[in-house]
């Protein structure tokens, strides 16, 4: 019998152990409200992969409501987060969140646009790890912007790089002309991770796939 990925998923997130009522509050905003953030599976893989890593500065590229970022520090209570965000209302919502869990001196928030406002989050490089969770259609350029403020051990994070599992579909036959583009690009992206000269990469089917990438030399 082969049992499917919704079947394994479920089980898996049957093994988890329950989360405070605080960060289940935030994870129901976020379906009521159609903010995405990581799927269970996904984040517990990040969180546990990161405390192996132990960073002390992680930045983020996607803060949305500030979930992930909430996560990580609680789970890493030495790390610093530094986050970007370029929807206002979003944004506010994340800083009154960051606020609620007193983690504001820890966990810190720019606003605007990754592809355009890098100098403010430059200046406050080298960073330990980045995590890539935003459009996921500028993987690449965003990968390529921040991945120069890596220290020498870095590691990136990227999320949803398995799209539902339409990346290992005939997406040419997808009808809408927007998922078909936005399927092509991450497949395109995950195609150029795994070729990329100076990183190995490993892509995780956990939550929506996470793809872990190491500058060669370094182990992962």
């Amino acid at each position: 019998m082969k049992i499917g990925h919704e079947e394994l998923t479920g089980y898996l997130e049957k093994l988890l152990k329950p989360r405070p009522a605080e960060i289940m509050k935030l994870e129901a905003y976020a379906e009521e409200h159609g903010v995405p953030i990581m799927e269970p599976t996904g984040i517990e893989v990040l969180l546990q992969l990161l405390s192996f890593k132990n960073p002390k500065k992680i930045l983020e590229i996607g803060t949305a409501i500030g979930y992930s970022a909430i996560r990580m520090a609680l789970a890493l209570p030495e790390a610093e987060i530094f986050t970007i965000e370029r929807d206002e209302d979003r944004y506010r919502e994340a800083l009154k969140n960051i606020r609620s869990f007193q983690l504001e001196n820890r966990i810190h928030v720019f606003f605007g646009d990754a592809l355009s406002e890098s100098d403010p989050v430059q200046s406050m490089a080298p960073y330990d790890a980045l995590f890539i969770d935003a459009a996921k259609g500028q993987y690449q350029k965003f990968f390529s912007i921040y991945e120069k403020m890596l220290a020498d051990d870095g590691i990136i994070f990227t999320d949803n790089v398995l799209f539902k599992g339409l990346v290992a579909s005939e997406y040419n036959q997808i009808e809408s002309k927007r998922i078909k583009k936005l399927v092509s690009k991450i497949d395109h992206y995950n195609h150029w991770l795994m070729e990329h000269p100076d990183y190995h990469t490993a892509i995780l089917p956990v939550g929506d796939g996470l793809a872990v990438s190491q500058k060669r030399g370094e182990r992962i």
